[in-house]
């Protein structure tokens, strides 16, 4: 029999830092117990975490809450070009990059100091620099809820899209991913530093991943807080991505719009330039806010709730839609 946690705070398991209470709490180090927990408490409410960051926690849970915990990286098979490897979800992000970096596996360099955890990336189809997950997914093995088993999806079956899987609309709830498995390159690897500030960073013309990485760790860290001193979930609003001619429209009034033309032939902007654009960047209500230095990162102060840091994004919306006709749309999961 499983015991549980009761009555236990979130604040130390979601990185805007807010307090709230989980009725139960149970952090999973194995994968095994999985079958047993919802075995035991099938009658039960059970919610998921992963690194916690990519969430913004707004009430108590009146439920089980279920951090994912499980550690371990094993190469699957290596060849003289390429090397397979799993991770399991519960190992944190930017530490197996460092880990690819170390081993000298490229692929992952442009995704470096994203925070969360493995068994998260694939759900948001994470992406950065230039690179997105699902150029490096391979599969993932995942628990199906309902019928208590073990299953792997391949990357086509996760359906990956801009920010955005199957584990977030079609298959919601249905899955746990309880390891991921990865395609990385060995050098000579074809790297990604095409991304305005990656270019202006790198001089030269031979790089290696270990320098990509190091631009990218300089660059994030120069825009972007680190949420164990100021609160916050990354991007909290995806790019949005306009039509054609929403976009000529809006390009006659603000010629100075950033755009970057889609395959589809549609226009990504940046949505950090639109909540610029409106006044909101540094702006603090109580002891929530934008950041000053990225408009795109919602922050927690010290001690607001998540209420208000969702109030404020609504305002944001709401003068969006009013400015530009355009639906910003959240990127982090209202819980």
């Amino acid at each position: 029999m499983l015991k549980l946690k009761e009555n236990v705070s979130l604040k130390k398991y979601n990185s805007f830092g807010i307090e709230v209470f989980t009725e139960k709490f149970f952090l999973l180090t194995k994968i095994s117990q999985l079958k047993e927990l919802f075995t035991q408490f099938q009658k039960e409410s059970i919610r998921v975490h992963g690194g916690g960051s990519n969430m913004l926690l707004t009430k108590d849970y009146d439920g089980i809450t279920l951090v994912i915990a499980n550690k371990g990286i094993s190469v699957l098979n290596e060849t003289e070009t390429s090397v397979l490897v799993s991770v399991q979800a519960g190992e944190n992000w930017h530490e197996f990059v460092l880990w690819c970096l170390k081993h000298n596996y490229g692929g992952v360099e442009n995704l470096a100091l994203i925070p969360g955890s493995v068994g998260a990336s694939p759900i948001q189809n994470i992406g950065a620099y230039g690179v997105e997950l699902k150029s490096v997914f391979h599969s993932c093995e995942v628990f199906e809820i309902e019928n208590k088993s073990f299953k792997t999806l391949s990357n086509e079956e996760c359906l990956f899209r801009y920010r955005d899987s199957i584990f977030k609309k079609k298959s919601k709830g249905k899955y746990i991913i309880t390891s991921v498995c990865f395609q990385l390159q060995k050098p000579p690897h074809q790297l990604q530093i095409g991304y305005g500030d990656i270019k202006n960073q790198l001089t030269g013309k031979q790089h290696s991943i270990q320098e990509v990485a190091k631009a990218v760790i300089s660059i994030r860290q120069s825009k972007l807080p680190d949420p164990k001193e100021i609160g916050n979930s990354g991007s909290f609003f995806k790019n949005p991505i306009l039509s054609k001619s929403h976009y000529e429209t809006l390009i006659k009034i603000h010629p100075e719009l950033p755009n970057y033309p889609t395959p589809e032939g549609a226009v990504k902007i940046p949505a950090a330039w639109l909540i610029e654009k409106m006044g909101f960047k540094g702006i603090r209500e109580g002891d929530a806010g934008v950041h000053p230095q990225q408009a795109l990162v919602l922050v927690n102060y010290k001690n607001a709730t998540g209420d208000q840091i969702l109030e404020l994004a609504r305002k944001i919306q709401k003068a969006a839609e009013e400015k530009f006709n355009i639906k910003l749309e959240t990127e982090v999961n209202i819980l």
